[in-house]
């Protein structure tokens, strides 16, 4: 029964209901019954619906709005908003009805719950109202929003990746002349002593494009890309941002990075290519990594943007973070969620990637809502590298739904059905599993209990 979507995708295309009838071959008086819901939709018509308008049956059933149902079956289990009878199916309901109903609902549940942080000592809590993370996040929210795609910005890069390929030159070599001939600028490699505290940096007086040594071959050509990005496409990449609505200046101009940086990957890594490469091979990033001479983090994130609704990969969702637990970057292109603030939850096998440097770690894991994921971990080395400059460690993690792992090279040769998954949450502070052994914060909004005669697994005791 999906009426409601049916009805809000007929009106987002303005068609009338007899007209959308009359391209899917049926009466109007039964597409009246299906929107109504007193009527399901067959298989046939769906084929057809999707058919006709160019759209994934995947997207149009409902399940690119379950980390929507799921983030707000979280906020209904806070006792401040007392709302703990809601079902889940309840909310699927809405969601289905009118997403943007529960994504209003979920907003002001995030405003008050920053209100609320906000009246405590927590540095998580504080650093929610500092403008610097608000703009991330804005960033992130939009980003999500869109599922990580931007179709002109790829279909711009894989224009420009192909004109390069015809000059016979290394991607490298054909980047540096087209700075050349069509900006008038030079790349130069500086040693580390001229640019201390500085990757790259582009000098508009002197017209040359500066690059630390320490940038590695596979930096170096991404930093160039993302110039050309700037330098060419200032334009489409500012209009995309206009859709966003950011209220600030550092949203804007921190997602206008963010969508060079797209454009850049997108060149090195050209979509279909790319998602022909990583079909073929499994999805081995290493593979794929020597394939368009790019670094593992590059290849596991440009893994995430294949969402192309005629030609899309697997839905990977992305994490990065550093010795300490701190998430620096997360995406989600599935129905993987993560919290606003805090860590990755411990049990998760990301944080032992730092004790096998550069191996890959897989692990099936199952969230609180009972779904179930595959996913795997590895070691990357930042640039850097000279005495006294100690490169930065840090461990990514990629993962997809458990539906999607069979086509993973990582995989082959699971039992994926026999497996137990091992159970995580989004962090300590979010997590409502009693008696973990890894818990380091009792659960936000739960009241705590005590036995003196009793000691369990974890400190923190909780009314469920």
């Amino acid at each position: 029964m999906i009426g409601p979507r049916l009805r809000r995708l007929r009106q987002t295309l303005g068609l009338t209901q007899a007209r959308m009838a009359q391209d899917l071959d049926i009466s109007t008086s039964y597409l009246n019954l299906i929107e109504r819901n007193q009527r399901p939709m067959s298989a046939k018509v769906l084929l057809r619906l999707s058919g006709v308008y160019d759209f994934d049956m995947a997207e149009f059933s409902g399940r690119s709005d379950a980390a929507l149902v799921a983030d707000l079956h979280d906020a209904m289990r806070d006792p401040a908003i007392g709302a703990g009878n809601v079902s889940r199916q309840d909310l699927e309901d809405i969601v289905g009805i009118n997403p943007e109903v529960g994504q209003a609902v979920l907003r002001l549940y995030k405003s008050y719950r920053r209100a609320t942080l906000a009246e405590g000592s927590s540095p998580d809590a504080q650093s929610l109202l500092d403008p610097a993370t608000q703009a991330t996040e804005a960033v992130r929210t939009f980003l999500q929003g869109r599922r990580n795609y931007f179709e002109d910005i790829d279909s711009a890069a894989e224009a420009l990746s192909s004109e390069l390929s015809k000059s016979g030159t290394g991607l490298s070599t054909a980047l540096t002349l087209r700075l050349k001939d069509a900006h008038g600028l030079s790349v130069r490699v500086v040693p580390v002593s001229v640019m201390p505290e500085m990757l790259r940096y582009f000098d508009r007086h002197s017209k040359r494009i500066n690059i630390s040594e320490l940038m590695p071959a596979s930096g170096r050509v991404f930093q160039m890309a993302y110039q050309i990005g700037m330098l060419e496409h200032r334009d489409l990449i500012d209009g995309v941002i206009k859709t966003a609505g950011f209220e600030t200046r550092e949203a804007e101009r921190l997602c206008r990075t963010s969508l060079a940086n797209y454009f850049a990957a997108a060149v090195l890594m050209p979509y279909a290519k790319f998602l022909k490469e990583a079909e073929s091979c499994k999805y081995d990033i290493e593979l794929l990594s020597h394939r368009f001479g790019t670094g593992f983090e590059q290849t596991a994130h440009r893994l995430t943007t294949l969402q192309k609704p005629d030609a899309r990969g697997v839905p990977f969702f992305f994490v990065r973070i550093d010795t300490a637990g701190n998430v620096s970057k997360r995406f989600s292109a599935g129905r993987f969620h993560f919290s606003d603030f805090g860590g990755a939850c411990p049990l998760w096998n990301i944080h032992d990637a730092f004790q096998t440097p550069g191996v890959v770690r897989t692990q099936i894991i199952e969230m609180p809502d009972e779904t179930t994921y595959f996913s795997i971990a590895r070691t990357v080395t930042r640039t850097g590298g000279a005495y006294g400059r100690g490169a930065q460690k840090l461990a990514i993690g990629l993962g997809c739904d458990i539906a999607y792992a069979p086509r993973l090279v990582y995989a082959v040769g699971m039992d994926l059905d026999g497996h137990t998954p091992t159970p995580i949450g989004i962090n300590c502070h979010l997590c409502e599993r009693d008696n973990c052994r890894q818990r380091a914060h009792a659960p936000l909004n739960r009241k705590l209990t005590f036995d003196e005669r009793a000691r369990g697994m974890s400190i923190f005791r909780f009314e469920v």
